[in-house]
């Protein structure tokens, strides 16, 4: 199991690499565009799509599982290695693939993360000069009206003549409670 583990975030770190590395450059992706369709079909010079970047999730697991399973056919009959006679190495297998599909979607996400952060930069920028400015002033208004506000209850204070009142006792008693 240790090394299972292992081997999965290897993959996830090697299809962080993967999707990294096609969405500088897709010249593989764009060679066999070029030897499989006809000028018509061709993919335009503006196009980003590759093998895995820019694309929905089936070719791209169709890819990837199509990529690992040519490696270890290659390593199946060229070396010792025997990945399909037992379990586990079916096991690392399908761990290798789904660790690249996990990380080729962790790479997406911090891509577009990072894209969406730069965009929103400036106006985050002054979003916060804004607010900060909007704090200032109202500091400044609370520390303006406090006197103003002491004042006016000092005066309503002394102009309201002080009546009376019944203390509770004598209420209950003109209540006729007690």
């Amino acid at each position: 199991m240790g090394i299972e583990l292992v081997i999965f975030i290897t993959s996830i770190l090697f299809g962080i690499l993967l999707y990294w590395r096609e969405s500088n450059s897709n010249t593989t992706y764009r060679f066999v565009n070029k030897l499989v369709n006809s000028k018509e079909l061709q993919m335009k010079p503006t196009d980003k799509k590759g093998f895995i970047f820019q694309q929905a999730f089936l070719p791209r697991l169709v890819f990837v599982a199509a990529s690992f399973l040519v490696i270890a056919v290659i390593l199946q009959f060229l070396t010792p290695i025997n990945i399909f006679g037992s379990y586990n190495g079916i096991s690392i297998f399908c761990s290798i693939i789904v660790g690249t599909l996990i990380g080729t979607y962790l790479a997406n996400f911090v891509i577009k993360s990072t894209k969406v952060i730069e965009e929103q930069s400036d106006s985050l920028e002054d979003k916060i000069q804004d607010t900060i400015e909007k704090g200032k002033d109202f500091i400044e208004d609370i520390a303006t009206r406090e006197p103003k506000v002491i004042e006016e209850a000092k005066k309503e204070i002394k102009s309201e003549p002080k009546t009376q009142e019944k203390s509770a006792r004598e209420r209950l008693k003109d209540k006729g409670l007690m």
